[in-house]
């Protein structure tokens, strides 16, 4: 009798739960919906607004994007930089000026910008370094840079272990590193092949040859091709590595910035009417070379991948990889995760091999 009471409450149980799970059952074509499990649930639930809910916060607040640039005068640095970003966000203008004496060591400049586009904000700040490669010793003149780089990680690293840390913590760390590598058609220089094989793991490294206009097309397409030999025999890495690649969709996208590396760009802030059009460019006795014309040079490109489809992925990657690693290695030389102190030096950092 037991076991038949059983049965019929078993029966009644497993009735009740099919009525319960038949109206999740229905046509996903009925609707708005959302899922959760294997069934179907009725009605719009409203996570895809966290998209939007994102974008508001982005807009309200705002975000940091860092680029360091470095080469030796008159590469076009500051010229490229207006260029990209369509505003003079440089401190100074390329070449020396006669009365100017060239720093005796690399010095490093900040200066920082807002821009606001479409309602988005973005605190710029371009880190200029004067001087590098313009001495007749150039041993080690990348160590400014290196240190810089380390001191902007030591500080975000200070403010993220205090017990008492602000709501949103100033990022001063470098997120991407052009480098200008001069069109002189043969090789890299031996500080060229140095300076990206000692900082490649510490920064986004994206080496460009400036000028490309002082060129031919044929000129162009060799020297990237033996740039990119004596980078792989250096092994010398840089952005995008492909052990970032998340996904299939990401690797055929870096693929093809990977095979075009280095960009070969030109930069110009002056107009010029070409065809009915005002276009940046610039003047020659041949003609004008179309700084974002595809045909005459790669700079729409460097903008896009820069700017337009990897900004994000440079500060992640900055964030993840370079910083975790830096950090993983100064609190393992300071006996653990602590609060630093306030007072606290580089000198730790410095024994940490990170001075």
């Amino acid at each position: 009798m037991i076991s038949s009471l059983f049965s019929i409450d078993t029966f009644f149980l497993r009735k009740s739960f099919y009525f319960f799970q038949k109206p999740f059952d229905r046509d996903p074509s009925a609707g708005p919906q959302g899922s959760a499990g294997g069934g179907t649930l009725l009605g719009y639930i409203g996570i895809d607004t966290i998209i939007e809910q994102m974008r508001k916060k982005t807009m309200k607040t705002g975000f940091d994007f860092n680029i360091m640039v470095v080469g030796h005068s008159g590469l076009g640095k500051s010229t490229l930089l207006n260029t990209l970003f369509k505003s003079q966000v440089s401190r100074r203008s390329a070449g020396w000026a006669r009365d100017e004496k060239i720093p005796k060591t690399v010095e490093i400049k900040a200066v920082s910008h807002f821009i606001e586009e479409g309602g988005v904000k973005m605190k710029l700040t371009v880190v200029d370094t004067p001087g590098f490669g313009d001495q007749i010793n150039n041993d080690n003149c990348w160590e400014p840079i290196g240190k810089y780089i380390n001191e902007q990680y030591e500080k975000f690293l200070k403010e993220e272990v205090n017990i008492t840390r602000k709501k949103r913590i100033p990022d001063t760390r470098v997120h991407c590193c052009l480098y200008f590598i001069s069109p002189t058609g043969h090789s890299l220089r031996q500080l060229d092949l140095e300076f990206m094989k000692h900082l490649s793991h510490s920064v986004n490294i994206i080496p460009i040859i400036a000028k490309a206009d002082t060129m031919t097309i044929e000129e162009r397409l060799d020297f990237k091709q033996r740039v990119r030999k004596e980078l792989e025999m250096g092994g010398v890495e840089y952005y995008p590595q492909k052990e970032f690649d998340e996904d299939m969709e990401d690797k055929s996208d870096n693929d093809k910035i990977r095979e075009a590396m280095p960009l070969a760009v030109v930069g110009s802030d002056k107009e010029y009417q070409v065809n009915g059009k005002r276009v940046l460019g610039r003047k020659t006795a041949w003609g004008v070379v179309e700084v974002e014309n595809p045909n005459h040079c790669e700079f729409a490109q460097l903008r896009d991948f820069l700017i337009r489809s990897h900004l994000q992925d440079l500060k992640e990657v900055t964030h993840n990889i370079h910083y975790e690693t830096y950090r993983a290695k100064r609190l393992h030389g300071n006996g653990g995760l602590h609060p630093v102190a306030a007072n606290d030096t580089q000198e730790k950092a410095i024994r940490s091999g990170f001075g």
